[in-house]
């Protein structure tokens, strides 16, 4: 039903933490870098704040220091945004969706979906940011529930790719909708 990975067990290194030997990476993705907008506005918000006494007081020349300082607690804000996004992507494999999100330092939720279990994959595009951007939300659904990815680059690529590659491994009703399909 699946295809298995042609690597031999002794030389495998797994690509990430969980990897099973007999599992291939098909494709991995991250979210839109948007989701830091956050951090870059507190950068800017701190640099700003750091920027007063200077402005204020033009002549006095120390004063410069608060507008360094700002920047600096600006950039850990935007390095907190940054670890969110860095740490948090989507993996799918030839036996299963891995979504990883990462928040701080200290909290991450790994949801783990086997391939079989998913019934259907759609994808939403709303509003004029999401438009222009180029970014919406792909929902996975399951027989357990649903898998709501938000901040997906190019929803509709990543929805059609992710559909194609179930289509090609087989997959439950994924798999019937091949065979339906008429050939080209």
């Amino acid at each position: 039903m699946f295809k298995k990975a042609s690597k031999a067990k002794d030389d495998f290194k797994p690509e990430f933490d969980g990897q099973h030997a007999d599992e291939e990476v098909l494709m991995t993705f991250h979210k839109h870098p948007l989701v830091m907008r956050k951090g870059l506005i507190l950068v800017l918000i701190c640099l700003l704040i750091g920027m007063i006494p200077s402005l204020i007081w033009p002549t006095r020349l120390e004063f410069l220091w608060f507008v360094l300082l700002g920047l600096l607690v600006g950039l850990v804000f935007m390095f907190w945004s940054w670890i969110d996004w860095h740490f948090t992507y989507i993996i799918m494999t030839d036996q299963r969706l891995i979504s990883i999100t990462q928040k701080g330092l200290w909290d991450k939720t790994v949801v783990d979906v086997g391939l079989d279990k998913i019934q259907n994959i759609n994808y939403q595009i709303s509003g004029f940011q999401e438009t222009v951007l180029g970014y919406g939300t792909v929902l996975v659904q399951t027989f357990v529930g649903d898998l709501v990815i938000d901040f997906v680059h190019h929803p509709d690529r990543m929805q059609e790719k992710l559909v194609k590659t179930l289509k090609e491994l087989g997959v439950g009703n994924f798999a019937e909708q091949a065979l339906k399909a008429p050939k080209n």
